[in-house]
């Protein structure tokens, strides 16, 4: 059996994008799932992952895997149909297939609904078989994840800045209004036996890893124990993580011991109406100043992400914002529009208002405004969200933030130029560009 993967990129993050190598590290959905291809089925497996390279419009296979997120939908449809044109069996699955499954059902023969690796294997088994279902869920799931190691090495690891990515819990207990995560998984947080993460962090080749997991620290005593486990590797790694982590000074401490180098960080906002509006409440009475001092003294860079749009931002938001991310020093700030994901209570409040204007998946990428702002206008939202990537991503705005010594200041550079290329950029992708799907075709 031949099988291939592929991952449609939206049109920022494709590799004709502007999102640089500086910033792209290797995603997990593709070859987590060719480590899951059942051995008698003694398939050949390919992937390909747009981000990095053009998927063919040919392609040998007898069935083929396609994973899409929301931004990604209307692409991942658009592939799927013009391989079954060509007679290819073609199966669906991925966060916006398992919010939207009725939907991504009209473009492929099958979908899988939930954790993929529950139900990839037996799609493969009944296609061999000819007995392949509509839909497959995902069995009750445990909360532990029992995960087998990715074949990274079906990678063009030219392309990343780093093919070490891996993940030790999956979900995330905060149900801030946004989020994609929380409604996939209703507030249920999937942990990896320790053991598990540590041993796969010693296979891995060089010093770095990048944990993906939305909230590493979102059960603490889990942390923990992880991070003293992970003391004797001398790994440098890098992950996410919430705001309120600034009152746990010994869970810093370990952290830094345990070698993290950086972490993303939801900031979300500066006003606490906007955080209270996103329901964001781990921010709530955080010092984000303090936030800022304590991890630079453990060497720890931050990548912290900013959200405009929230029924409480006005005009000024903008400007405020920038001026405020250049005090904090900030290594890495990233901004973003509030973008009302399906099975978000953001998307049920705005459905429910009538304020949804664009139904196209691809503008849901969080740098367009697919919604009715209540206090400023979408073309302002637009316009003062590239405002405030250039303005922040401009040279001396850039040396204010970062020009200090530690460890990862290198590295630091380089992504805040890769970042200058993305926000210099932005106007390239308007609504035109987004949504064209053309090039698939023959």
């Amino acid at each position: 059996m031949k099988i291939a993967l592929l991952a449609p990129a939206g049109a920022m993050h494709r590799y004709t994008g502007n999102f640089g190598k500086a910033i792209h590290y290797a995603p997990l959905t593709l070859t987590s799932l060719a480590g899951y291809v059942p051995e008698e089925l003694g398939a050949q497996v390919q992937i390909f992952d747009e981000t990095v390279e053009r998927i063919p419009l040919e392609i040998d296979a007898d069935i083929i895997g396609i994973t899409a997120i929301t931004g990604t939908a209307p692409r991942a449809y658009a592939y799927s149909e013009h391989f079954r044109k060509k007679g290819i069996t073609t199966i669906i699955g991925g966060p916006h297939p398992t919010l939207m499954p009725m939907e991504a059902k009209q473009h492929a023969d099958s979908v899988a609904v939930g954790f993929a690796e529950r139900t990839f294997p037996q799609m493969l088994l009944d296609f061999k078989t000819g007995s392949l279902k509509d839909f497959y869920y995902a069995d009750k799931e445990n909360d532990f994840l029992l995960v087998k190691p990715p074949l990274r090495q079906l990678l063009k690891k030219d392309g990343y800045i780093t093919i070490n990515s891996m993940e030790a819990t999956r979900g995330c207990v905060n149900d801030c209004a946004f989020c994609a995560v929380y409604a996939l998984h209703k507030g249920k947080l999937f942990k990896r036996p320790v053991k598990d993460v540590i041993a796969e962090m010693e296979q891995l080749g060089g010093k770095d890893v990048l944990f993906i997991d939305p909230n590493l620290i979102a059960d603490p005593e889990y942390s923990r124990e992880l991070f003293r486990e992970m003391i004797p590797l001398k790994k440098w790694w890098f992950g996410l993580s919430t705001a309120d982590i600034v009152h746990d000074k010994e869970l810093i401490a370990l952290m830094a011991k345990s070698g993290c180098k950086g972490l993303l960080i939801g900031f979300e906002s500066i006003n606490q109406l906007s955080l209270s509006d996103m329901n964001k409440t781990r921010n709530k009475n955080v010092d984000y100043f303090e936030l800022m001092r304590v991890m630079h003294a453990h060497g720890i860079a931050v990548n912290g992400t900013f959200c405009f749009g929230s029924d409480e931002d006005g005009p000024d938001v903008f400007e405020r914002t920038v001026e405020y991310v250049i005090k904090l020093k900030l290594d890495l700030p990233r901004y973003s529009i509030l973008t009302p994901f399906p099975g978000t209570s953001l998307y049920e409040k705005l459905k429910t208002e009538g304020r949804i204007t664009d139904d196209n998946w691809a503008m849901y990428d969080v740098e367009h405004c697919v919604f009715k702002p209540k206090k400023i206008s979408a073309q302002q939202l637009e316009e003062g969200n590239i405002y405030a990537w250039t303005q922040t991503y401009n040279t001396p705005s850039i040396l204010k933030r970062i020009a200090r010594l530690h460890k990862v200041l290198p590295l630091n550079f380089m992504c805040n130029y890769a970042y200058k290329n993305y926000a210099d950029r932005l106007r390239e992708f308007d609504r035109k560009r987004m949504v064209d799907n053309t090039d698939i075709k023959d």
